[in-house]
């Protein structure tokens, strides 16, 4: 219960940034509950005034008045209607705007832990359901509160002694829908956690069609697919049975406090203590009392549906930053590029150490290579260069000042990243190789795609640098994509560059191309290189063959080979290999 006044609480703080539109729809709502509470009264006037005393004068005026007031409150519901859709989905704008904005913030630790199809969950079901609630049942909540009060008072004005009849159900009502109402939140928060589940499937099983194919996994694929499916479908039942158990409930006590009042308020007229209007008024009065209640339970599994979701987006919003308390505050103009690993350890998570004892010192514009069975924590070191992750113990240093000190906006605009599996955006080309400066010129844009080698088979392309690139750039080669992120990362002429697997999965010519360009890009800066390919990795300044989380061996190229230890030995199985 707490928990869920927290998020109504926050999901206010975003309703307040509207408060003058809300204040509006209060106001709107007060006017058509006003309106609502007159028919009744003025039914029951009609009943004893005019029409039992058989005095018809005037009785035609009442009529178009009552006419008048119904026709005013649909104006005014129509009114109230389109402020609160505006209210709403400007509400969501400002909600869903603040989830990514916090999303692109959050650590890469927490988007390993996580799959894709869980976030976008989060991002799009998650606020879909808070947007639903807003829209149905933030003025059915107003209205209800308004009419619930209106028709008590109204009930007061006519008869003390039938208000206190009508709010006997009213313990009952209170105790009954606490306990459903936990219930079914529980169950909806499972429904959004199991939807995310197999949205997180789907993602997995679409973007792996290929190889599922390949090793004739469909059958299987399918019957995971049916079980999380299953799952979903339990939960969701679940909170159905649970949230739709309350309309019922609702409706039951509406109808035994309606026959209660009517038997009493019968007994009442009989005995001339209240008049036929009066009754008849009354009764009108006490479906207006509890209709509200029951509107409001029959919406019951949408509004917790949204404060399910809600719970889920403020859980992640909740998530810290990974700029908050640990990004370092000062900003240096320029990185020169020096470098140094000093006994640094790291580890993912509460496992085990992936990287031990870890020293080293890379100079301005050296080129430091990498190599060494999978896994042997060569991605982890780059990793940290650009604190994507934080060290457990040790200390590294750039430009002699520990990295913990800078900040990491300013330092990862001094890095370049290209990377084996290299990352395209839809748009056009033009657009992705801007995405390293923003502010770069067209003629900027087309040097740094020169340079990469990359302006040759752009220019071929029917729409050249205006090619509209698919999602992951799947309408153009592995080559080219490797071409096209390499002008990336000139046009962002980094201090620090690291090269991961850049030149692995390419034909021969893409090799030679991408060698070329990444020469020019490898000029006069500090470089990290990661390789299989021990033959692109010769001119390096230093190799640190790393095995098991430590770094094994280190020298040239020359040096590693005369030793004939690791190095040697995986260069002449591959030697081997080519031959």
């Amino acid at each position: 219960m707490n928990q869920t006044i927290s998020t109504l609480k926050r999901l206010g703080s975003y309703l307040a940034y509207q408060r003058v539109k809300l204040i509006a729809i209060i106001l709107l709502t007060a006017a058509a509950a006003g309106l609502a509470l007159a028919g009744p009264y003025l039914i029951g006037v009609a009943l004893d005034d005019y029409i039992i005393a058989r005095q018809y004068d005037g009785l035609l005026a009442l009529c178009l008045l009552m006419l008048g007031v119904y026709g005013a409150g649909s104006a005014v519901g129509w009114l109230q209607a389109n402020l609160l859709a505006d209210v709403s989905q400007r509400t969501v704008w400002r909600l869903r705007g603040d989830l990514f904005v916090h999303l692109q913030k959050l650590p890469l630790p927490f988007f390993a832990s996580k799959s894709h199809g869980e976030l976008m969950s989060r991002t799009t079901n998650d606020i879909d359901n808070v947007t639903n609630t807003l829209n149905q049942s933030l003025i059915q909540i107003i209205s209800s509160v308004i009419m619930l009060l209106g028709s008590f008072a109204m009930m007061l004005l006519l008869n003390v002694w039938l208000t206190l009849v009508a709010l006997v159900v009213i313990p009952l009502i209170v105790f009954v829908s606490k306990r459903i109402a936990k219930a079914t939140q529980r169950q909806f928060k499972g429904q959004q956690q199991e939807l995310g589940s197999l949205n997180g499937f789907i993602e997995e099983a679409v973007s792996g069609q290929r190889v599922a194919r390949l090793f004739r996994q469909e059958e299987r694929t399918a019957a995971r697919f049916g079980e999380s499916n299953a799952k979903l479908k339990k939960v969701g039942i679940k909170a159905q049975i649970y949230s739709g158990s309350m309309g019922p409930f609702m409706n039951m006590f509406g109808h035994i406090s309606y026959l209660i009042i009517a038997g009493v308020g019968g007994w009442l007229a009989v005995r001339d203590q209240a008049t036929v209007g009066v009754i008849i008024s009354f009764l009108a009065y006490s479906r207006q009392f509890s209709g509200p209640l029951n509107e409001v339970a029959n919406q019951y599994n949408l509004i917790q549906s949204g404060i399910a979701g809600a719970e889920r987006v403020f859980e992640m919003m909740d998530i810290p930053s990974e700029y908050d308390g640990a990004n370092g505050g000062e900003e240096a103009s320029t990185v020169a590029g020096k470098v140094e690993f000093r006994r640094v350890g790291f580890g993912y998570g509460e496992g085990a150490a992936a990287l031990r004892d870890i020293s080293f010192t890379a100079r301005p514009g050296e080129t430091i290579a990498l190599v060494g069975p999978t896994g042997a924590g060569k991605t982890t070191i780059v990793n940290l260069i650009g604190r994507f992750y934080e060290i457990r113990e040790g200390q590294i240093l750039i430009d002699d000042k520990d990295i913990r000190d800078w900040d990491k906006n300013k330092l990862r605009s001094q890095l370049g990243i290209v990377l084996q599996d290299a990352h395209l955006f839809a748009g056009t080309i033009r657009d992705n190789i801007r995405y390293g400066l923003l502010d770069a010129t067209d003629a900027e844009v087309e040097e740094a795609a020169v340079q990469a080698n990359a302006h040759g088979f752009i220019m071929k392309l029917p729409e050249g640098y205006d090619t509209v690139l698919s999602a992951e750039g799947g309408n153009v080669s592995h080559g080219q994509r490797q071409l096209i992120t390499i002008a990336r990362a000139l046009l962002s002429d980094p201090t620090l560059l690291i090269l991961d697997e850049a030149t692995s999965s390419v034909d021969t010519l893409s090799e030679l191309q991408i060698q070329e360009a990444l020469k020019r890009l490898l000029k006069e800066r500090t470089s990290f290189v990661i390789a299989h390919r021990l033959s692109t990795i010769r001119r390096a300044d230093t190799i640190l063959f790393i095995k098991d989380g430590e770094i094994a061996e280190r020298g040239t190229h020359e040096e590693l080979l005369a030793r004939g230890g690791l190095y040697a030995q995986l260069h002449d199985s591959q030697h081997l290999q080519e031959a």
